[in-house]
C-alpha cells in the first residue's frame, strides 16, 4: 500500500521540480550598512566572602561596505563578500554599585569575509521588473579586528596585550567570527533577456559569538556568579546593489 502511493507522489513531485524556472545567473556588485550593539552583561555572586555586584554594557554603532559575488540559482542565491567596518563604541563597568571609571571609549576597524545563502521566491511584475522576498543565513570570517586604546593608538584586539580571556590568554581572530540571521527582499530590473540590475535590503542579527561566551565565563570568574544575565542585541540593516547576467 505504501509502495502503491509512493510512486504517484514521486511522479508528481518530479513534474513540478521539472516545471520549476531553474535558470542561473551570476553578478558581482557592492554592499552599504550598518551594525549596531546594544548588550547589557549582569553578575551578582560572593567572591572571595565577599558580596559582588558587577554591570557592564557597551554600546557600539558601525558602518559597513564592501564589494561582492553572487550566483543565483532561481530559488536560492549564495554569495561571497569582503567587507570593512568602521565603528565607534562605548563600554561601561559598574561594580558594586560603584563605577570603577568613567566610559571607555574609542574606534574600531574590522574586516570580515562573509558567505551569505538565501531562499528566495520570485514574482514576475511584467516583463521587465521580478521581485521576491529573502531568508537565510550568513557566516562572518574575522581577518581584522583593531581598537584604539585611550591614547589613540591603534592595536590588534588579538595581540594578547589589552584584551584577554578569563585565563590571561590572548583572544583569537575566530572569536570574533560570527552568525546572522538575515531577512529581507530584493528585485531584479533586467536590462536585456540576459543582463540585469539586483537591489537587494536584508535585515541582519547576529548570534552569539565567541568573543561574547568567553566574557560570559570571564564574568563567572570575577563574581563567582554561575549564571551572569546577557541581554541585548547586535544588529542592523544593508543594501546591495550588483550587475548580473542569466545564464539560461
Amino acid at each position: 500500500m505504501k509502495k502503491a502511493l509512493f510512486f504517484p507522489v514521486f511522479i508528481i513531485l518530479s513534474a513540478n521540480l521539472w516545471a520549476l524556472n531553474l535558470s542561473m545567473s551570476a553578478g558581482a556588485g557592492g554592499l552599504m550598512g550598518g551594525l549596531f550593539t546594544r548588550y547589557n552583561l549582569k553578575a551578582d555572586g560572593i567572591k572571595d566572602g565577599n558580596e559582588i555586584k558587577i554591570d557592564a554594557g557597551q554600546e557600539m554603532n558601525q558602518f559597513n561596505y564592501g564589494g561582492l559575488l553572487f550566483f543565483d540559482a532561481a530559488y536560492g542565491e549564495l554569495s561571497v563578500f569582503i567587507q570593512r567596518g568602521l565603528n565607534n563604541w562605548k563600554q561601561i563597568l559598574d561594580i558594586s554599585g560603584i563605577e570603577n571609571n568613567e566610559p571607555s571609549t574609542g574606534k574600531g576597524w574590522e574586516t570580515m569575509f562573509g558567505i551569505t545563502l538565501l531562499g528566495k521566491y520570485p514574482f514576475r511584475m511584467g516583463e521587465r521588473l521580478s521581485i521576491f522576498p529573502l531568508l537565510g543565513m550568513e557566516y562572518q570570517i574575522t581577518l581584522v579586528q583593531e581598537r584604539t586604546q585611550p591614547d589613540g593608538w591603534i592595536y590588534d584586539r588579538s595581540d594578547g596585550i589589552r584584551e584577554k580571556d578569563k585565563d590571561g590568554d590572548a583572544y583569537k581572530l575566530s572569536d570574533w567570527n560570527s552568525f546572522f540571521v538575515n531577512i529581507g527582499g530584493g528585485a531584479d530590473f533586467f536590462i536585456s533577456e540576459s543582463i540585469f540590475i539586483r537591489g537587494e535590503f536584508l535585515y541582519s542579527i547576529r548570534l552569539k559569538t565567541s568573543y561574547e561566551k568567553k566574557n560570559i565565563e570571564y564574568m563567572k570568574a570575577m563574581s563567582g556568579d554561575n549564571d551572569p544575565k546577557l541581554t541585548g542585541l547586535t544588529s542592523g540593516p544593508s543594501l546591495r546593489l550588483s550587475a548580473g547576467y542569466r545564464f539560461l
